[in-house]
């Protein structure tokens, strides 16, 4: 019995491209390039007829970008894996393209046998990072980090302690999940909570949560 092939859609408004990333997949008998679509809209137009495995996804495209394009095919094709094929300069969208289900990341210069073995990987179900885009993730968190805590200092006055904790109240955690988090007796959780709640002007969690929602929004 012949094994299955990896069947690709490559997404991306440079046709040329599209088709010369199709001919490195052509060289690769796991691999059956199944076409290449200009945008999100005509990527979702075609997913029912070239049912692909593997959906290559650029970012900045007209009419509907790959993250969109990514949260629409996750949606409802859930078992395809989508891979963004980006460049360095696109890493404020990775976030997001994270949270709408991609399964990793590839620049744009990787070289032939490296892309088709991103492929496969992926469709084993690794995410696939490059170690730069990794690091520009991992910067881009600490400066989200950084800017809630910031907000909150300003909106309330809270200390380095009381923003930690309310960031956690924000994120569903209980006072008893936040004592072993951060290794408090729950006694003194609790005072921090109440001292939330008076900077918030809050009477209860489910206020001093929306007043923290509305600083971070």
């Amino acid at each position: 019995m012949e094994n299955k092939k990896i069947r690709v859609l490559v997404v991306d408004d440079q046709q040329e491209l599209a088709e010369e990333i199709g001919a490195i997949l052509a060289t690769d008998d796991g691999l059956d390039f199944v076409g290449k679509a200009a945008d999100g809209f005509a990527a979702l137009e075609q997913m029912p007829a070239l049912s692909p495995d593997v959906v290559l996804m650029d970012i900045r495209m007209p009419n509907m970008n790959g993250v969109v394009a990514t949260q629409r095919i996750k949606t409802e094709y859930p078992d395809v894996k989508v891979v963004i094929l980006t460049t360095f300069d696109d890493s404020d969208y990775i976030l997001n393209a994270i949270n709408n289900g991609a399964s990793g990341y590839l620049l744009k210069d990787i070289g032939s046998t490296a892309l088709i073995s991103a492929i496969k990987n992926a469709y084993d179900g690794d995410t696939i990072l490059p170690a730069k885009i990794a690091r520009r993730i991992a910067d881009a968190a600490k400066h989200v980090a950084a800017d809630r805590e910031i907000r909150l200092q300003r909106a309330f006055g809270m200390s380095d302690r009381e923003i930690e904790i309310a960031l956690m109240m924000y994120e569903g955690f209980t006072n008893r999940q936040i004592s072993s988090a951060l290794k408090l007796s729950e006694g003194t959780t609790r005072n921090y909570v109440s001292g939330i709640y008076v900077k918030t002007n809050a009477e209860n969690r489910t206020d001093a949560v929306a007043a923290i929602q509305k600083v971070l929004h």
